[in-house]
């Protein structure tokens, strides 16, 4: 019983990672990322479709993303998605592909990148914690249903820390590489 818990709750430790790895790709670098597109949505037959399902995006150089379109009718609600994001870019129409210009990070936006990159940092950490929380609370009530002994409870709570502490680690090795990725560019 105790192990299924430390078994469930580690792989949603592990599912948090997973998020914050993505969120972090998504915060552009000053080098062009199609990872920056995955959360823009486009409307497409009345329907909010991902940008990667309705076009192939690709970097023909580093400061350079070319969007091109499955279907030419969507050009403008691309651009329109584009243009209404947080992105900050402005996208070129030539009729058949979007492409869009990275231009330099300033040293301000940089630090704010990074500011951005160690609060979801810290909202991981927060997560994890939460799920280590709920983890003992299952510990707890075994043991007030005598389904666990007390020395089983503490085994377990040290096998949970120690597997909290192994992603709090992780996550903060995620965040300094990226941190150090916003600050070389």
């Amino acid at each position: 019983m105790m192990k299924e818990i430390i078994k469930q709750h580690e792989e949603k430790m592990g599912k948090t990672i997973d998020v914050l790895v993505k969120e972090l790709a998504a915060i552009r670098a000053g080098r062009a990322n199609p990872g920056v597109l995955n959360k823009l949505t486009v409307e497409y037959y009345g329907a909010p479709t991902p940008l990667p399902q309705v076009a192939a995006v690709s970097s023909p150089d580093p400061r350079t993303l070319q969007i091109q379109p499955w279907d030419a009718s969507i050009l403008r609600q691309i651009e329109k998605a584009i243009q209404t994001s947080d992105l900050g870019l402005n996208p070129q129409n030539d009729g058949k592909c979007i492409r869009l210009s990275f231009p330099p990070l300033t040293e301000e936006r940089r630090k704010e990148l990074i500011k951005q990159c160690s609060k979801i940092g810290e909202d991981s950490k927060v997560a994890i914690r939460n799920i280590r929380r709920d983890a003992m609370d299952k510990f707890k009530d075994l043991k007030k249903k005598s389904e666990m002994t007390e020395d089983e409870v503490k085994d377990a709570e040290q096998q949970m820390q120690k597997i909290t502490d192994k992603y709090v680690k992780e996550i903060d090795g995620i965040v300094a590489k990226k941190g150090k990725e916003l600050a070389e560019v």
